[in-house]
């Protein structure tokens, strides 16, 4: 049944092929880093096949899980200075972040489709000593390909949450194989780690979230304070965190239905999740007759603000890799992805700057870290966007209530610190790299 249930996976993705090339020409027309190489998503690969001593291989298929890749990166460098690392990612914004991390001797590339024979040439031309998944990203015909070649594969920082349990339940003579085939399996919570046995993965402990080491920037992060200085003193600043599509639109009907007080008049930052969101988000609040200033208007290290800046309604935050900036700058934020049933996005960095949240019914992918984040007063969560903004106008008017939530967010981080050297720990037993290079 399970060799029957991957035959018929396999056609199926083949045939999805045409579909493929479409969407990445339509992605690529927005995302320029999607037409980059094109002929990797099918294992076809010109950059050097072999390294002495073996690729240490780390799959982040996107943005949050590169940077939840570069806390791991770190601390296997040190413990293996001659580590050569070959990166592999599945969108654009996680190859550009991932860019990042590549020292002399490093290899970046996209991760195949998941076909047979891309797999399988993938494995050929690079022969990883060892693989590394971040998070999430397990792939039917990836773990028969590296169970076949015998190279360990690891599911390091490892989440599950309960809707994407029963889907796999539902899959289980293709899910089922797949997380069996794991060599080993490193869990974020206990609860993850129990969905995780229970579709048959070798879960070998559980470590906890890396995303609670996440690395403290100071120069952004004192670039936001300093312009939310030069903003009028009375004029609350709510960013809006990662909004994802759809969310804008319910936002500004809320704000028609509970507006602010008489004479309150907030600067809102809206940071879209995807860049390819950015032009149609500043049409949106342009048609809303809102004076709308754009980060990219500006250089990115320029320190005073244009009057443009100064008299906006809202800030258009369409720069990559900004975050501690927007969260330096802003008093509190709505946390995106989370007000429909999107799973949310990664809050700890938020609490990381000190910004306290408030968080809709939907934070599934961050399910344990939004819990504790409530628990402590970092977070507060709320049914809908309208019982959002009168929690935004409750802190607005009692300081010393939004003072606590900021304290309550550095226990938060605090709380959680630590994983990075687990996984670290537990993915060199796995790895030995040459001394150096």
């Amino acid at each position: 049944m399970e060799t029957v249930a991957l035959a018929l996976y396999s056609v199926a993705v083949w045939g999805l092929q045409p579909a493929l090339r479409r969407k990445l020409r339509r992605r690529g027309a927005h995302e320029p880093g999607y037409l980059h190489r094109v002929a990797e998503r099918w294992g076809r690969y010109t950059e050097p096949a072999t390294s002495a001593g073996g690729w240490l291989w780390v799959h982040a298929v996107s943005l949050g899980e590169t940077r939840a890749a570069a806390l791991l990166i770190e601390p296997l460098r040190q413990r293996s200075p001659g580590l050569r690392l070959l990166l592999t990612h599945s969108t654009a914004t996680g190859r550009a972040e991932g860019a990042k991390l590549l020292r002399p001797g490093d290899v970046q590339a996209w991760l195949p489709w998941d076909l047979p024979g891309a797999v399988a040439r993938f494995l050929d031309h690079f022969r990883p000593t060892v693989g590394v998944l971040m998070e999430t990203e397990v792939w039917p015909n990836l773990v028969r390909g590296c169970r076949r070649a015998g190279v360990p594969l690891l599911l390091v920082n490892a989440r599950l949450n309960a809707r994407s349990h029963t889907r796999a339940q539902r899959l289980a003579a293709l899910s089922g194989p797949a997380y069996r085939g794991l060599t080993a399996v490193y869990a974020q919570s206990e609860d993850d780690a129990a969905r995780l046995r229970d579709l048959g993965a070798p879960v070998r402990g559980v470590y906890g979230n890396l995303k609670f080491d996440v690395p403290w920037h100071p120069d952004p992060w004192a670039r936001g304070r300093a312009w939310r200085q030069q903003l009028a003193a009375e004029r609350p600043i709510v960013l809006w965190a990662s909004a994802r599509e759809g969310e804008e639109s319910a936002w500004l009907e809320a704000l028609h239905q509970a507006p602010w007080p008489a004479g309150v008049r907030p600067l809102w930052v809206v940071v879209p999740r995807h860049p390819q969101r950015f032009d149609e988000v500043a049409g949106l609040l342009q048609a809303q007759g809102w004076r709308v200033w754009r980060r990219s208007q500006l250089p990115p290290t320029a320190a005073a603000l244009p009057p443009e800046a100064l008299n906006a309604d809202v800030w258009l935050g369409d720069s990559m890799g900004e975050m501690p900036l927007y969260y330096g700058l802003a008093q509190m934020a709505l946390l995106g992805g989370s007000f429909l049933p999107l799973g949310g996005q990664n809050l700890i960095e938020a609490a990381a700057c000190e910004c306290p949240l408030v968080m809709g019914p939907h934070t599934f992918n961050f399910a344990e870290a939004a819990a504790a984040a409530v628990d402590v007063g970092a977070a507060v969560r709320v049914p809908d966007l309208g019982q959002a903004l009168r929690q935004l106008q409750d802190w607005v008017a009692d300081g010393a209530a939004r003072g606590r939530a900021e304290g309550a967010c550095r226990t938060l981080v605090d709380s959680g610190a630590g994983a990075a050297g687990r996984y670290a720990q537990a993915v060199s037993v796995w790895f030995k790299a040459p001394a150096g290079r």
